[in-house]
């Protein structure tokens, strides 16, 4: 499927009412290769979009309707922001002309048994997980071209794997005492009031949360598995700040023997050189999650631990973009034919 100066691509959102289909609309909204011609949300359906998301009034979009509504003849993709464990039959159930990227978590990890242990229940689709492409861009394009379902990855593994992936691959750190503490604004818990997202709850303190027992810890580790050639368990804590967006991972790492920092920072710049959306920062800078507020790109510092024989590697994303939406319209450009950046150059609207 490729774009014409004829007919643009017909997208649909699925569970278009909260931030992450927010977001898409967001970016859809300067994108040129892409009409939005479908919008559910089972709360909200009836609503025109200007009344969920005010920011968007601008937009030429339809209103929301329920998914038993909608008809997908008409359709040549869908973006799926459904609730996790809902996603497997509502995909399942997609007609299979359609291209999907998924941005829940339903299709991300290829083990069926890591799924059932780490969510609580068996994998409802399992032909369909065997298909899906787990959908990190940069390490995956390849293979996210030529897929018809892609598993969007989870806001925290996004920058991390993104770091460690190319230093696993070339042995030049240990893949064991991994530490990863990450910190993400409160929109990562989604859009539907929660007592622990409240801001009397969040504002003015930060906490811990999901200790050693997060859901991310295993999507993780299986990136990075996959690029040591051997399996990896990583000491991973997420923590709440008192933001709206943003995501910080600082990585602790051990040196493997007679590799420094220079040849870490070598070997990301080599890989990452030409990407449009990751960037190495300059020697001594330190990541912020300001610098990349709205935006598709993600940082990454390194720094020589005062430990000798380890490094600190800093990563920071917009949580709700490339570490959600922005990286799922990546993905659907390269599987619609398009060039991956587009949309995400210049994004309006912000709110």
């Amino acid at each position: 499927m490729t774009n014409s100066s004829v007919s643009k691509i017909r997208i649909g959102i699925l569970g278009a009412s909260g931030y992450t289909g927010g977001e898409l609309l967001r970016l859809l909204a300067c994108h040129d290769g892409m009409e939005v011609a479908m919008l559910t949300a089972e709360r909200r359906a009836g609503l025109p979009l200007a009344q969920v998301f005010p920011h968007l009034t601008a937009l030429n979009a339809p209103d929301l309707i329920k998914i038993g509504e909608v008809d997908y003849a008409g359709l040549d993709a869908v973006f799926c922001c459904l609730p996790h464990g809902t996603t497997q039959e509502v995909i399942a159930g997609l007609p299979g002309h359609l291209k999907i990227v998924d941005l829940s978590a339903d299709f991300r990890l290829g083990d069926p048994d890591v799924y059932a242990e780490w969510y609580g229940h068996a994998h409802q689709a399992l032909e369909l997980q065997k298909e899906a492409i787990y959908g990190l861009t940069e390490l995956k394009r390849a293979e996210i071209a030529a897929a018809r379902l892609v598993a969007n990855p989870g806001c925290y593994p996004t920058g991390p794997q993104l770091a460690l992936t190319p230093l696993l691959a070339a042995k030049q750190i240990s893949p064991e005492d991994i530490i990863i503490d990450a910190k993400s604004g409160v929109s990562g818990a989604g859009r539907e009031p929660k007592q622990n997202t409240l801001y009397a709850e969040v504002g003015e303190g930060v906490h811990a949360y999901g200790v050693a027992k997060h859901r991310h810890a295993p999507e993780i580790e299986q990136g990075l598995s996959e690029a040591a050639g051997a399996p990896i368990t990583v000491n991973f804590t997420p923590h709440l700040m008192p933001m709206n967006r943003g995501i910080l991972a600082s990585i602790y790492v051990r040196l493997a023997d007679g590799v420094s920092v220079a040849d870490l920072r070598a070997s990301l710049e080599q890989n990452y050189g030409r990407e449009p959306f990751v960037h190495v920062v300059a020697e001594g800078v330190s990541p912020a999650t300001r610098d990349v507020r709205g935006s598709n790109h993600c940082l990454i510092g390194l720094f020589a631990d005062r430990l000798p024989g380890r490094a600190i590697l800093l990563t920071a994303i917009d949580n709700l973009v490339k570490g959600a939406s922005g990286q799922a319209l990546q993905n659907m450009n390269l599987m619609c034919g398009l060039a991956e950046t587009t949309g995400l150059e210049q994004a309006p609207l912000f709110p």
